[in-house]
């Protein structure tokens, strides 16, 4: 059975042992996830209720695609600018392709704290895990404060106050300068003597 899932905003044809890169997703090395968007789904020449089927598929790792080089000129204005980037992106193996209850993952890769079942724990013992959760709570407050990488911060500081200056270094100063040479004095020029 074959499946057309859309992911990352792109398409992709899938069938069971297939294996395909795709843009990120969350989830570690290991991991089942369920691909739900299903567009289009068939066996063979027949084509089955794209609603009821789902695909699992196991992450296998996390890695970044091809490096594609970003390059901008205009010309006749010396204006270059080279860059660099990497993509992130999943690879996925594509382990059924079915039922949508027959296909449910056995393990979930984003769990949500929400979602977790909660059980029935003594108050002491509930107390203790939020102990443990506020460092990590700061150190996750940190990151967020902590500007991005290529952001310029400026930040504003204080004004200082001026030092006094004393008199004595500025008498020294205008001590160390050379005098002024004075301004050579100009011979006068000689008048022709009158003709009688």
């Amino acid at each position: 059975m074959f499946a057309v899932v859309r992911t990352g905003g792109k398409q992709y044809r899938v069938a069971p042992g297939d294996k395909i890169a795709v843009e990120k997703l969350a989830g570690d090395a290991g991991d089942t996830i369920t691909l739900g968007d299903v567009l289009l789904a068939g066996d063979g020449d027949k084509l089955a209720d794209a609603a009821k089927v789902a695909v699992s598929a196991e992450i296998i790792a996390q890695a970044k695609s091809e490096k594609v080089t970003v390059f901008k000129k205009r010309r006749r204005h010396n204006y270059r600018r080279k860059a660099g980037h990497r993509q992130q992106m999943t690879l996925l193996r594509i382990v059924a392709v079915g039922d949508a209850k027959a296909a449910a993952p056995k393990k979930v890769a984003a769990a949500k704290p929400e979602e977790a079942p909660k059980a029935a724990v003594a108050p002491q013992a509930a107390e203790a895990p939020k102990a443990k959760a506020k460092p990590a709570a700061k150190a996750h407050e940190a990151e967020r404060q902590e500007p991005a990488k290529g952001v310029e911060v400026h930040k504003e500081t204080k004004a200082k106050k001026a030092e006094p200056v004393k008199k004595g270094a500025t008498a020294a100063k205008a001590d160390d300068k050379p005098a002024a040479k004075p301004a050579a004095k100009k011979a006068p020029a000689k008048k022709p003597a009158a003709k009688k």
